[in-house]
């Protein structure tokens, strides 16, 4: 349970977490929705600290504001994106995004109503909670991970590195006329096809 301080803390990281992400998908611009996204991520850091899980606060740190906030940051920042223009079409879909909303509403009122009916319902789970006093969160997690699950991870890592490749293949653009280097050509040619010419000096070719 949690003391007044702790209750105090985690009712403040809750408000402005809940406050920020709703202004992520209200703000006119696009620049600002991203700082918003941000200030969303430190104060779910700052719940995940409360709850004892500081690896998953520094990860939420390190990975989503470290990287993945700053890069959309970037992206906004230099792409001339009419952004008006796709907020234009985003009604058509509201009923999808309802669909999505109540589906989440209907989740967290059955995970709240377990909670409620069955309280030692956590208790049951296959990994014990470590001793915070004798090992620390991240150590029994990469215990976990790296042992039971570590076939699950690797899946996980190879996913992620598939849908990479083809963000990039889906993305990458070839312009005509541009000289681009072929690395099979250049290996394959021979002494003869080479001409080589002495340029005087202050002069090109």
């Amino acid at each position: 349970m949690l003391n007044g301080l702790e209750a105090a803390f985690f009712y403040l990281f809750a408000f402005i977490a809940v406050a920020s992400a709703f202004m992520v998908i209200s703000a006119r611009n696009p620049v600002h929705s991203v700082l918003f996204l941000i200030l969303t991520f430190f104060n779910a850091a700052g719940l995940f600290l409360l709850t004892g899980a500081e690896f998953l606060a520094l990860i939420l740190l390190v990975v989503y504001v470290g990287a993945v906030a700053v890069l959309f940051l970037f992206v906004v920042m230099m792409l001339d994106v009419d952004f008006a223009e796709m907020k234009s079409g985003a009604l058509q879909y509201a009923p999808i995004g309802a669909l999505v909303g109540l589906i989440l509403l209907a989740e967290l009122i059955v995970v709240t109503g377990g909670y409620v009916f069955s309280p030692k319902l956590a208790e049951t789970v296959a990994a014990p909670m470590p001793d915070l006093a004798t090992r620390q969160n991240t150590a029994a997690l990469g215990d976990i991970l790296y042992t039971d699950y570590v076939l699950y991870f690797q899946v996980a890592g190879l996913v992620l590195l598939v849908a990479m490749i083809g963000a990039i293949v889906l993305t990458l653009r070839h312009k005509q006329g541009i000289k681009r280097q072929n690395i099979s050509a250049q290996v394959a040619r021979t002494a003869s096809s080479i001409e080589v010419k002495k340029v005087e000096t202050g002069k090109g070719i």
